[in-house]
């Protein structure tokens, strides 16, 4: 039994360390060498002449792996007959930096062509915008490949919502093999960004774990009416908008979360007393930030001859 017991013990990890062993931090190191340091110069140059955009590339980064893996598929745009994630609900006029990463990809093809994917580029480009903003730095694993379909449907019902309840998010991570801790340690890439006023109007005017003051400040410039001012931005953290740090998490003990889904992570629940963690201790966020993304960037990747590399981020290769 003893045998049979450690058998099964081995076969479970060997499935949990397959991904990774698909992936390598020195998969471009031979074929691309200087890979790394063209994305991470392009990042920082993006980031200094926006702050803003580190987020959104964060954000790409999320909502590309959460839609069949991170392959890339949010990158691909409308045209003609086909229809990519871009349109869903969850990314409607509101992901960004598309451009930047077209630039990027511009700049890695020149020093070596069809090489490097998106998917990739997507997941380096992620780090170097949280180092950038003065965040922790983490080995991203490569080799991903880009996929040549996308799928609208799978973004919205794939995507967390920012009504979502903490029992809702639990689900939604946990449904890509990311632990509660994990979902916690993401959230807090709302250090940094900002959100439009269709997505927070509801907390604000209807919420009741809300600072009031803090609600107050937000109404001005968000009115209550539909329709009414749903592109104005605010900070998804108020104290430090632009540095990657672990404010976010002070901010929900304050009652001062952005999003409801923000405010579920500390209102009484199974995840209160990480967010205390996190927010008592830098560190300690920063360690489970750069494991989580690590684990996020393992969701599902396409590797081997699954896929192409895309030629432009934008469009399937004809």
């Amino acid at each position: 039994m003893a045998s049979a017991s450690f058998l099964s013990l081995l076969v479970l990890v060997a499935m949990a360390s397959a991904v990774s062993a698909q992936l390598s931090s020195t998969f471009y190191d031979t074929s691309c060498p200087n890979a790394l340091s063209t994305i991470k110069s392009a990042v920082t140059a993006a980031v200094s002449s926006e702050a803003r955009m580190g987020a959104s590339l964060v954000r790409l980064h999320f909502h590309d792996c959460f839609v069949d893996g991170c392959d890339g598929s949010v990158l691909l745009a409308d045209t003609g007959s086909f229809v990519g994630e871009q349109g869903a609900i969850p990314n409607n006029a509101s992901i960004r930096g598309m451009d930047v990463i077209d630039n990027i990809k511009t700049q890695v093809e020149a020093v070596c062509s069809q090489t490097v994917s998106c998917a990739d580029i997507l997941a380096v480009a992620a780090r170097d915008s949280v180092v950038a903003l003065g965040g922790p730095s983490w080995t991203v694993l490569l080799g991903r490949r880009d996929s040549t379909t996308a799928s609208k449907s799978n973004a919205e019902s794939n995507l967390p919502a920012p009504t979502f309840s903490l029992q809702n998010l639990t689900d939604n991570f946990s449904n890509k093999g990311l632990s509660l801790t994990d979902m916690i340690a993401l959230s807090g890439a709302h250090t940094i960004g900002q959100s439009q006023c269709r997505f927070f109007r509801a907390r604000i005017y209807n919420d009741t774990n809300i600072d009031a003051a803090f609600a107050t400040s937000l109404q001005a410039n968000c009115p209550q009416t539909t329709g009414s001012g749903d592109s104005s931005l605010a900070p998804l953290d108020t104290m430090t908008p632009n540095a990657f740090d672990n404010a976010y998490y002070t901010n929900l003990q304050s009652q001062k979360g952005l999003l409801h889904s923000d405010q579920e992570l500390f209102n009484g629940g199974s995840a209160d007393s990480t967010v205390s963690s996190f927010a008592s201790s830098a560190s300690t966020f920063s360690s489970a930030f750069a494991t989580a993304m690590v684990n996020m960037g393992n969701i599902a990747p396409k590797t081997g001859t699954q896929g192409e590399i895309r030629l432009t981020c934008s469009k399937v290769n004809s």
